[in-house]
């Protein structure tokens, strides 16, 4: 794998914590925009919950601060000899934080519980076949072909105790709904959960059973979401919160030239797209195209990606921070086409052109729905964008909302296009192929955040060869393949790799990773 982008991101703003004991213990008071909807870790495949619930609950593997696979409730594992699949040797001696002991049971749970039509997370679990239990320390993850990349697949994949769910009705996640798990937690993992008003404050304590070593001192962790980027920044600067993710670009000269504060800038892997309803028979909010969907046929796609000025969106709303993107998975990561690097220019006499040869020569309205706090600048980011599209009579009437209830909305199909950003959880660029590109297909567990069901056949028949495929030179051809078919059909509109901006004071020693996810078992309050 080519991991150059993630660690150039980590060496920029990465601090390693050593010898954090000899520091004095402290309480560490952070916030962020957005409050995770659920404590509970299958319920919703979100960076905000993911993120956070990687601090209380753990997988058979984990990312390091490199962003490298490491041993985590499994110390180690290797290929299956005689089929397809991987063999994972469970560590000994963990508990939940309840007591309980972890083993073989949990795992298979887990992942029946994960792979479940309730849960927002089946789509990782597609290419296994069966999960067995060999022993009380040994699983097997069969797959249906060979996929290498499997034991990055599952970094995500947190375990829940069986006999804690069952005994509290939450033997499946409630994706949409509340049970007991969405509450409450038991995890293995370096922090519990000592108290939670969602929206409000969520207080975090170390976890004393923890079968690793402690590379932090906090004695106890209080997270607050702040949804107005001021009053975060306020509450960094008049000290009541020791750090915050992100904050706004045109703040970062403010925090720098305070003393005690400290900026911490990267590169995430996330790729900030806009997304069509391409399964829709009719737009659902023009005032003037009320019989059909424009953006169905191929020529208007490429005319709104036309449309968009980078340049612009970077100079003006981004401060210089953004990389132009050309494809669902930024420069760097692996599979990254080289083969179509080059992203559809800003042309807006191209774009008109485009439009008046798909028989719209007066453009259309249509609706585009964004959040207001989810991705750095995102509402400004729409609000220009509805501007481009309004120079080459593409009229969009811009709706934005919080997260808490846009992924409702998108999956009811409420929309014509839309604001989406995506991170590879594997670093591959096999990832967004099969949650955003393959055609939706619940019963292979594909397509799960592919909105507007973008499909295409052959597509479709490249998925499983991508995941297959060992040789390198043969995958990327596979890969290079598909990444022309969707741009060529201009499946999502690729915008820019969103910049990691984070905002701490002086005394704070922490890892910013390029997935954004920030960990607590790396913080060292000095």
């Amino acid at each position: 794998m080519t991991f150059s982008l993630l660690l150039r991101s980590s060496a920029l703003a990465s601090v390693v914590v050593l010898g954090a004991q000899a520091a004095s213990a402290e309480t560490f008071r952070w916030a962020s925009t957005t409050d995770p909807q659920t404590m509970d870790p299958h319920a919703v495949n979100a960076a905000p919950v993911l993120s956070f619930l990687n601090n209380i609950y753990e997988g058979l593997v984990r990312r390091n601060q490199n962003m490298q696979i490491e041993p985590s409730l499994a110390t180690s594992w290797e290929p299956l000899e005689a089929e397809n699949g991987w063999r994972f040797h469970l560590r000994e001696g963990v508990t939940f934080q309840d007591g309980a002991e972890f083993n073989a049971e949990d795992v298979l749970f887990s992942y029946q519980r994960a792979s479940d039509e309730a849960a927002d997370v089946r789509s990782w679990f597609a290419p296994v076949s069966e999960v067995r239990v060999v022993d009380d320390y040994t699983v097997d993850f069969v797959t249906t072909a060979p996929n290498p990349l499997f034991p990055d697949s599952i970094a995500n994949f947190m375990i829940l105790d069986k006999g804690w769910a069952e005994a509290n009705d939450a033997a499946l996640p409630a994706r949409d709904a509340e049970n007991f798990a969405t509450m409450n937690v038991n995890g293995t993992g370096a922090f519990s959960l000592s108290s939670r008003d969602p929206g409000v404050e969520t207080r975090l304590v170390p976890n004393p059973t923890w079968w690793d070593e402690a590379q932090h001192n906090v004695t106890e962790a209080v997270f607050t979401p702040i949804g107005n980027s001021a009053t975060g920044l306020a509450a960094l600067l008049s000290g009541e919160i020791d750090f915050i993710q992100p904050i706004p670009l045109q703040d970062v000269a403010q925090v720098e030239s305070r003393d005690g504060f400290k900026v911490l800038e990267g590169e995430e892997t996330r790729v900030i797209m806009f997304g069509f309803g391409h399964e829709h028979e009719k737009l659902l909010y023009s005032t003037d195209v009320t019989d059909a969907n424009p953006f169905q046929d191929p020529k208007v796609r490429l005319a709104a990606a036309h449309a968009i000025d980078i340049d612009a969106i970077d100079r003006v709303i981004m401060r210089g921070k953004i990389e132009a993107a050309s494809q669902l998975v930024p420069a760097g990561i692996s599979g990254y086409s080289e083969a179509n690097a080059d992203r559809p220019a800003y042309d807006p006499e191209r774009a008109k052109e485009l439009l008046a040869e798909a028989g719209y020569p007066d453009g259309f309205s249509f609706g585009l729905k964004c959040t207001n706090d989810r991705y750095i600048n995102d509402e400004a980011l729409c609000r220009a964008a509805a501007s481009m599209f309004a120079a080459v009579d593409l009229k969009a009437e811009l709706t934005t909302g919080p997260v808490r209830d846009y992924w409702t909305q998108l999956r009811e199909d409420d929309f014509d296009m839309y604001l989406l950003g995506w991170s590879p959880g594997t670093f591959d660029a096999e990832h967004p192929i099969r949650f955003l590109l393959h055609s939706q297909d619940d019963e292979k567990k594909l397509g799960s955040w592919n909105f507007g069901n973008y499909s295409n056949a052959r597509v479709d028949e490249l998925l499983p060869l991508i995941q297959e495929e060992i040789d390198p030179a043969a995958r990327q051809a596979l890969i290079d393949e598909l990444v022309g078919i969707t741009q060529d059909e201009v499946a999502y509109i690729p915008l820019y790799t969103q910049p990691l901006i984070w905002a701490a004071k002086e005394n704070i020693d922490l890892t910013q990773r390029a997935d954004n996810f920030f960990m607590l078992r790396w913080v060292t309050i000095n």
